[in-house]
């Protein structure tokens, strides 16, 4: 899995080689958190020896089977990017050499860093900076690193898209494009097992400074939100989703209660001490806390569920909440939406220090 937040200064979405490289700075495994771009190539190359070995190659004949392999495994990858495979040599190579120095430069390069020193390039025999065109291939070859390495696919999700609504209007052109080629690229099946989310608020999907600006990409988001939300469609293009209710904060909390307890010292004492009653409760409690307003009471809830409660509840064997805890929510903590809404729960300010002028 990998989440990008995409920004004009940081992560411009036009720019497909940032997009690229961010993605392998935030890719996260089951088993290892950011980046785990290199577990998931060293477990490749294992994969690799284990499926030589396994069709008969002795160890004097490994290496040169883990190359045979190498090349049929990425044969479809080296017809756009045939970089990525020569990176994979080099960065192979430079282990078996001991130098490491060298093959942590490579597989920098390969995850789309710029500025790689010149040395490793030339050793691995690659030369320049990934480009937007060369990222479209990487994405490519690591969904094949991924898949021959044990995993299903890949779980991309740019967010914040939103925020192009903006930008220039020819950065915002370029990235609506770079955005439509990347769908078109998906649907054509050039990236199998990469399941891509992409957040955004309604004026983004239907505002003319967003989707709408680039008829192409509107075509190709249009989904009919007109008809009763009880029969969305789960498998159109866009999902609707709605903001939280009563009903579903509880859900959420006791979902956490549940994992929380599972790696809790005494399991038991957590699920009978905060029950779903006590749940209910404290959402009831967060949410009047914020004027009532349900779907923006999830981050403020869990803060307190999480941080005021089940840690206490973990740490103390006499701690009850329900007679040693008092919700208290402080203007310091809160979102400046959530000021607002806990402002109309007191009245609004204070006094008149609280209000801020722009003078």
């Amino acid at each position: 899995m990998a989440e990008i937040q995409i920004s004009e200064n940081e992560t411009p979405l036009h720019k497909l080689e940032t997009v690229y490289r961010r993605l392998t700075e935030r890719l996260t495994t089951s088993s290892f958190p950011p980046s785990a771009l290199r577990p998931v190539v060293d477990a490749w190359f294992y994969a690799l020896e284990e499926d030589a070995l396994a069709a008969g190659a002795t160890e004097a004949e490994l290496p040169g089977e883990v190359e045979k392999l190498l090349v049929a495994r990425l044969a479809e990858v080296s017809r756009h990017a045939p970089s990525f495979a020569t990176a994979l040599r080099g960065y192979r190579a430079a282990l078996a050499d001991g130098d490491e120095t060298t093959a942590a430069a490579v597989l920098a390069w390969l995850g789309g860093q710029p500025h790689v020193a010149a040395s490793a390039r030339r050793s691995a025999g690659v030369r320049g900076d990934l480009d937007h065109f060369g990222a479209l291939g990487f994405l490519q070859g690591l969904l094949t690193v991924l898949r021959d390495s044990g995993h299903t696919g890949l779980f991309v999700v740019l967010d914040e898209v939103e925020t192009l609504q903006r930008v220039r209007s020819d950065a915002r052109d370029k990235a609506l494009n770079a955005l439509r080629q990347l769908i078109d690229e998906v649907h054509s099946g050039r990236f199998p097992g990469l399941y891509l989310v992409i957040t955004g608020t309604p004026a983004f999907y239907d505002g003319q400074q967003g989707v709408q600006r680039l008829a192409p990409l509107a075509q190709r988001l249009a989904t009919d939100f007109t008809t009763d939300p009880r029969f969305d469609n789960p498998r159109a293009v866009q999902i609707r989703l709605p903001g939280f209710t009563q009903e579903s904060l509880v859900g959420l909390g006791a979902t956490i209660r549940d994992l929380y307890a599972d790696a809790a010292a005494s399991p038991e004492r957590v699920q009978t001490v905060v029950d779903d009653a006590y749940v209910a409760d404290l959402a009831r409690a967060v949410g009047g806390a914020l004027g009532g307003k349900v779907g923006v009471a999830p981050r403020l809830f869990l803060k307190k569920l999480v941080g005021d409660v089940l840690d206490r509840v973990d740490q103390f064997d006499d701690f009850d909440p329900r007679q040693h805890y008092r919700l208290t929510v402080a203007s310091s903590e809160l979102t400046d939406v959530e000021r607002n809404l806990a402002a109309t729960v007191t009245g609004g300010s204070a006094s008149a220090d609280d209000i801020d002028l722009e003078l």
